[in-house]
């Protein structure tokens, strides 16, 4: 995972997967997308207005959980 913080665009992206891809972007408010690869990957999110969002955008506070697929027997 990589973070990056534009301050003169005040955009952050939150890159969840390396590599080049074709993404599907889905724009969920004005300020937030998300970027979808092939099978509906999550590959990164871009927040548009990120100073209003965190107290110092450039070392945001990060929690991750649940990142291990739960795989569910049939």
């Amino acid at each position: 995972m990589k973070i990056e913080y534009d301050k003169e665009a005040d955009a952050m992206y939150i890159r969840l997967q390396e590599g080049d891809f074709q993404c599907r972007s889905v724009r969920l408010t004005d300020d937030i997308t998300l970027d979808f690869a092939a099978g509906e990957q999550l590959v990164g999110i871009e927040l548009l207005g990120a100073s209003r969002l965190f107290e110092k955008p450039g070392t945001p506070v990060i929690e991750l959980k649940d990142l291990i697929p739960k795989v569910i027997a049939a």
